[in-house]
């Protein structure tokens, strides 16, 4: 955690430049799809380790850049290890390019079977990183229903994880809109997020 300002020490963890993908992008002129995804690992992960999500003190909500970044990193691999991908899934490993880097995630519907266990563990390890900061962030901020449900969410987490992803696409949707459901009540006192966020999970069980 980094220390910013004068005076109170804030909570930062994010320290990532904006990504930009549009060299890789470029690059499919004249290269394969699945050549221009592993160059681009390296970048991906350099972009993830600098990725937090708390600024100057405030806890920013779990996004589709980070998510979409990391399901492309597994969704690379995938693909590397694939003799004769077929054609809808390099489709979607192109719509991550061309959308990680925008914000654009893919819907749960557009996910190929080949790829579904890499978007699990994709979204499980961007809810772990997540996870962390939000605990961070509740040292400063004491909330014991938030830090409750918080452990109830990591538990769901830690399962995913131990299953290498392997879940339905529509479970690893549910734990992201878990977690900005719960963001928003510890971060604006939304009650109701609460709620919805503890029922998301009681559902899950």
């Amino acid at each position: 955690m980094q220390s910013v300002g004068i005076g109170d020490r804030m909570q930062h963890t994010d320290s990532a430049e904006e990504l930009d993908l549009a060299p890789h992008r470029n690059a499919l002129d004249d290269e394969s799809l699945t050549d221009v995804t592993a160059g681009l690992q390296s970048d991906l992960r350099a972009y993830l380790r600098a990725r937090g999500f708390i600024r100057g003190g405030d806890l920013r909500d779990i996004d589709d850049t980070y998510l979409t970044v990391r399901e492309l990193l597994h969704a690379a691999d995938v693909l590397s290890r694939l003799r004769d991908p077929d054609e809808e899934t390099q489709l979607y490993v192109l719509s991550l390019l061309r959308g990680a880097d925008q914000g654009e995630r893919p819907k749960p519907e557009a996910v190929p079977s080949v790829l579904s266990e890499a978007r699990g563990l994709a979204y499980a390890e961007s809810l772990a990183a997540y996870r962390r900061d939000f605990s961070t962030w509740l040292e400063d901020h004491p909330d014991p229903e938030a830090r409750k449900t918080l452990a109830t969410l990591g538990e769901h987490i830690k399962r995913v994880e131990a299953l290498q992803g392997d879940v339905p696409v529509e479970e690893s949707e549910t734990l992201v809109r878990t977690a900005r459901e719960l963001a928003a009540y510890a971060r604006d006192g939304d009650e109701s997020a609460l709620t919805t966020a503890r029922d998301r999970l009681s559902r899950l069980a």
